[in-house]
């Protein structure tokens, strides 16, 4: 039997990322920002590269090694900040309209997941911190896998845990290399575009753009 699965992806989708520095701003100084972006770049790039080489690693391994860079090439931080910037990840603040839009998913009887980088703790700890912790069926950290996204076993574990076909899954990210690879899986995807980035992976496209999750629309499943 057809399901209605959406499967989300929960650093920048869902949590926003850079609400880790946005929090210590006057500790950190005029650099903040650089800070921030830097760090998520970082962050994704060495996630990459571990899923490419075959050397696995943890999502919190990444996520120190890039804020290590991103303080050098701001000028330096104290042990104590990194600390708390790391710890940060654990309550990341949600955007103002997740709980209303996953909750109108729930009410239509979709079926909702996490798919993420994180590690299983991490994720578990910003759902509860940002009371999402009744939305999802399932919470899946790549860790389950051993390999970053976007690899394809990191997609079928989504499908797997709902035993579900591809087309019942609609997968949604704001990071548009995540919707490609979701897209070249075989999922429906919304992309959610809330910085106006140009399109990009033409040959991997979105099923849907949309700004923010308020408009995210209940897709009914395919055939099946």
């Amino acid at each position: 039997m057809s399901q209605i699965i959406y499967v989300f992806d929960a650093y920048g989708t869902l949590f926003d990322v850079h609400s880790a520095v946005a929090g210590l701003k006057p500790e950190i100084g005029a650099q903040a920002d650089r800070l921030s972006e830097i760090w998520r770049a970082k962050t994704l790039e060495y996630t990459w590269i571990h899923a490419l080489s075959g050397k696995p690693a943890s999502f919190r391994k990444c996520l120190k090694n890039a804020l290590g860079f991103a303080a050098e090439a701001t000028g330096g931080l104290s042990s104590e900040t990194m600390q708390k910037l790391i710890e940060a990840y654990d309550t990341l603040g949600a955007f103002p309209e997740v709980k209303d839009a996953l909750l109108a998913l729930k009410k239509k009887r979709a079926r909702l997941a996490i798919l993420s980088n994180g590690d299983p703790d991490m994720i578990d700890k910003a759902v509860r911190s940002a009371g999402l912790e009744a939305m999802f069926d399932h919470l899946l950290s790549v860790s389950e896998v051993g390999v970053f996204k976007p690899s394809a076993r990191v997609y079928r574990l989504a499908m797997t845990k709902f035993g579900a076909a591809r087309e019942d899954v609609t997968f949604v990210s704001s990071n548009r290399w995540d919707v490609a690879g979701a897209s070249a899986f075989g999922f429906r995807t919304v992309w959610v575009n809330r910085s106006g980035a140009p399109d990009e992976y033409a040959d991997m496209p979105a099923s849907l753009a949309v700004k923010d999750l308020n408009g995210l629309p209940l897709l009914q499943p395919g055939p099946g």
